[in-house]
């Protein structure tokens, strides 16, 4: 692709569009940019070789114009000295000074033309340059933001876990504190079992002790009869 043709395409594209339609914006914003770039130091260059080509243009137009009046001179003075041949001669070599000239100064014209367009689409390559940085400023801090806010949420997300965490331990040992206070409670405190079981117990004990007071009574009656 010619240098003239890049730089119409750069010149008429839609930066916004296209960064709108990438997978990565921030890389084409880069590689665009870096594209104007090179583009501008090539039309610069251009451009430097057209001043240059209208000033050798310009230098050969004032010496075709320096002939002309030369020649002119020649044949007014062939005129005074009677020679219409001289002057014939002369003011035909004058007409080809002007014939040259005439097309130098088509050549003049479409170099200054050419330059002049050219300066304004340098001009206008520059403002899609600035805006190109500044929207690639924006999305560097776009996404520099978006990273920022992930690592807070992330953050969040881990601190809110950990908090649930602790919350759900501190409940767990809230319940392990009433359960152990519920069966401190209970060691105090006999079951309907226990109780029954030592009604039980009772009863054989009242019952050995008759037992021994009735033995015990026949020892007495027997040693009263002694």
């Amino acid at each position: 692709m010619g240098i003239f043709s890049r730089f119409t395409d750069i010149i008429n594209a839609n930066i916004n569009a296209i960064l709108d339609k990438a997978e990565d914006p921030e890389k084409m914003v880069r590689l665009i940019i870096q594209e104007m770039e090179e583009t501008l130091v090539e039309v610069r260059t251009q451009s430097a070789k057209l001043i240059a080509d209208k000033k050798e243009l310009e230098r050969k137009s004032a010496r075709w114009g320096s002939e002309i009046d030369e020649w002119e001179r020649k044949a007014e003075v062939a005129i005074s000295k009677q020679r219409e041949d001289l002057a014939r001669a002369a003011l035909k070599e004058k007409r080809n000074c002007e014939e040259a000239s005439m097309m130098l100064q088509g050549e003049l014209q479409q170099v200054s033309d050419s330059l002049e367009k050219l300066s304004g689409d340098v001009g206008q390559l520059q403002q899609k340059l600035k805006d190109a940085k500044q929207r690639q400023k924006a999305l560097i801090l776009r996404g520099d933001t978006a990273k920022s806010r992930m690592g807070v949420k992330r953050q969040l997300h881990t601190v809110n876990i950990d908090e649930a965490l602790t919350k759900f331990d501190r409940f767990e040992r809230r319940i392990d504190d009433l359960e152990g206070e519920v069966e401190a409670f209970e060691l105090g405190q006999k079951s309907l079992s226990d109780e029954i079981e030592e009604l039980e117990r009772d009863e054989q004990v009242t019952a050995d002790l008759a037992e021994l007071k009735a033995k015990m009574g026949q020892l007495d009656e027997t040693q009263a009869k002694d």
